[in-house]
């Protein structure tokens, strides 16, 4: 196999990895610790990355190294069984939306159960907001959709402190000055990384 063949292998592999996981160039390159025109080039089988690139590859994706150095274009026959039936994909969007969904409906549920017996409590939905930003925190993590991770961290970590306020005694508004300085830590921690190699 010549170099050309490898690198155009590679790319298709990229591209369709990327694509299947719903990752942008520059969220793939961010992952990496690449800029997005880096990406740009091995998706046009410029250039090929090299070893160690191609074992991060393989962790994000979950495949085996010489997965992505393998031709997956090798035409083959349906099983008489599977003929005319359909492969179903998900929206990662709607199945983050109905799991954050699922979070508020309970939050509902428990307020409604509550109210019927005669306790009205609104702490219930002060509760489902951190408990909703975690579950949509994680979801874009295993969806690997992370350009916006560390505001939706930032967001979090405020609502654990907007609830530490709801529920605890007299409200002591003084929570939020350690809030203004956990917000500055999550961003800065969220930006440690080096500048983007090019190559």
């Amino acid at each position: 196999m010549e170099l050309s063949d490898l690198k155009l292998i590679t790319a298709s592999n990229i591209i369709n990895l990327r694509t299947g996981a719903g990752m942008t160039q520059a969220e793939l390159g961010a992952a990496l610790n690449y800029s997005d025109k880096t990406v740009s080039k091995w998706e046009r089988a410029e250039a090929i990355p090299d070893a160690f690139v191609l074992l991060q590859l393989a962790e994000i994706f979950h495949v085996d190294v010489n997965y992505l150095l393998s031709s997956h274009d090798a035409w083959e026959p349906k099983d008489d069984e599977n003929k005319g039936v359909e492969e179903k994909t998900y929206s990662t969007e709607r199945i983050i939306a109905v799991a954050v969904l699922g979070v508020w409906t309970l939050a509902v549920t428990v307020f409604v159960t509550l109210w019927l017996v005669g306790i009205l409590t609104w702490k219930v939905f002060v509760v489902a907001l951190p408990v909703s930003i975690l579950t949509y925190m994680v979801l874009i993590c295993a969806f690997h959709k992370t350009r916006y991770l560390q505001y939706v961290i930032a967001l979090f970590v405020l609502s654990l402190f907007v609830t530490t306020y709801a529920l605890v005694p007299n409200h002591p508004w003084q929570i939020f000055l350690i809030a203004v300085f956990a917000e500055a830590i999550v961003f800065l921690s969220c930006n440690l990384r080096i500048k983007k190699r090019q190559k």
